[in-house]
């Protein structure tokens, strides 16, 4: 079975190894959720409807997301650090360490769900139009919450031993099968809404499945459950795991919370209307923000297994061809999205009283897109190196310190109305993504020389 090695061959040739597996992988695992918006919003009668309930929904997907990088990726950087410092047993250790996490998250995370699913979604902004099929929705969903998790957390850690093409494999098995069963669940079988989440669970079980099978049959360090006498011992790896996933925790989290804000000033400064046009929106996102995702995930093995081996000229290597790869995407994408936007809006609906609302928000939302390339790459590189306290802290400063605040002010004290809610995602972008980056070159590229003088 081929695998990567991070410590030979070229940069570049390493980053693309990684990152076009991931990017495949991750593109179809983008077809779970936008597989479902795109059948649901052609249900005959109430498909603008029930994609504005689907997106009511959309923070608590990423809330269960946010909670299996918590647990899986924040982990697979300590996993490739010590791996390039050939500490395969610890490797291991952390590696079981995470999927012992994941397990006993998931459940709590479902649990306390379905316990209070209809209170969480009128929190979320549901109208008594959209809870309807938002409830139903919801509830199904959150019945894969374990598989879910298992299939995103572990996902990482196939990827960070080499292992690219399987763990693509892994994430298309489910996509694909998720692709096969909506229009029969949501159309043939006439379960609308719930045939979307009973074809995603079902699916996300298959994904679980095999990644499970690879890490405990035939990967190169292979994953168990914890022993007990080793819950003691490895309680500074949970403790290191978590700190470090929780940059990319809060980074998900917040825009689940910013998600949540803009849909309840959307819903009093534009009406429902305006809250399926962020779901929309948050689509698009979600389509040009994956392939970047893959590029930053598919650098960070290769940033970490080296910094663990002490090779800077190497890390230095894949920090450029990390930013060229992204602003070059970047560049592309947001053409796109300024000078066709119709053509982007058109995949996620083809209800035209949309249409001329949707392509003005696209581009208010996206006026400064190439500057959050900055945040991501300073983010993957903090996150790489171990810096937890950077990554924590540019994680919060965009999102919370900026977003949040934004999204109140400028409709309201600006009196600037639907419009203020979209155009904070681009000054935050500026000003958040501009001092990560900046920060990011002031602390890292001098540990870098002073690495390689030793």
């Amino acid at each position: 079975m081929k695998k990567i090695d991070f410590e030979n061959g070229t940069i570049t040739d390493n980053i693309l190894s990684a990152s076009i597996p991931m990017l495949v992988a991750q593109l179809l695992n983008l077809l779970y959720n936008v597989v479902d918006r795109i059948y649901i919003a052609r249900i005959p009668h109430i498909g603008t409807t029930a994609i504005g309930a689907v997106g009511i929904c959309f923070p608590v997907i990423v809330i269960i997301t946010a909670f299996a990088n918590l647990f899986g990726s924040g982990g697979t950087p300590l996993f490739s650090i010590y791996r390039g410092r050939k500490k395969n047993k610890e490797a291991a250790l952390i590696m079981d360490t995470s999927f012992s996490m994941l397990c006993a998250g998931a459940f709590i995370l479902m649990s306390c769900g379905l316990l209070f699913s209809k209170q969480i979604l009128i929190v979320f902004g549901a109208s008594d139009s959209t809870i309807v099929y938002a409830y139903p929705y919801m509830m199904i969903y959150l019945i894969g919450t374990i598989p879910s998790m298992l299939a995103l957390g572990l996902n990482p850690y196939i990827n960070a031993q080499g292992y690219s093409t399987t763990g693509m494999i892994s994430v298309a098995i489910g996509a694909v099968l998720n692709f096969i069963l909506d229009p029969l669940f949501i159309f043939v079988f006439g379960l609308g809404v719930k045939g979307a989440a009973v074809a995603t669970v079902i699916s996300q079980c298959f994904s679980a499945m095999f990644t499970i099978y690879f890490l405990t049959h035939k990967s190169e360090l292979k994953m168990r459950f914890l022993k007990k006498n080793e819950l003691a011992e490895c309680a500074g790896y949970a403790k290191n795991i978590i700190s470090l996933g929780t940059a990319g925790f809060i980074m998900q989290v917040t825009n689940s919370l910013v998600t949540i804000c803009c849909n309840n000033v959307l819903a009093v400064t534009g009406g429902d209307i305006y809250i399926s046009v962020m779901t929309i929106v948050s689509s698009v996102r979600q389509l040009v923000d994956t392939p970047i995702h893959a590029i930053n995930e598919g650098s960070s093995p290769v940033i970490s297994y080296n910094y663990g081996a002490g090779k800077p000229t190497r890390i230095r290597k894949a920090i450029a061809v990390l930013g060229i790869m992204t602003l070059a995407y970047t560049a592309v994408m947001w053409s796109i999205i300024i000078f066709a936007p119709g053509a982007l809006i058109s995949i996620f609906s083809s209800d035209s009283s949309l249409l001329s609302d949707a392509i003005v928000a696209l581009k208010q939302y996206f006026a400064a897109f190439i500057f959050m390339d900055l945040q991501y790459i300073g983010q993957t590189v903090f996150k790489s190196l171990n810096k937890k306290k950077h990554a924590i802290f540019f994680s919060l400063l965009r999102k919370v310190i900026i977003v949040v605040p934004l999204t109140y002010i400028m409709p309201y004290t600006f009196n600037m109305g639907t419009a203020g809610v979209f155009l904070a995602e681009p000054v935050s972008n500026v000003i958040g993504g501009s001092i990560c980056f900046i920060t990011m070159l002031c602390t890292v590229l001098p540990e870098l020389k002073r690495m390689a003088e030793v």
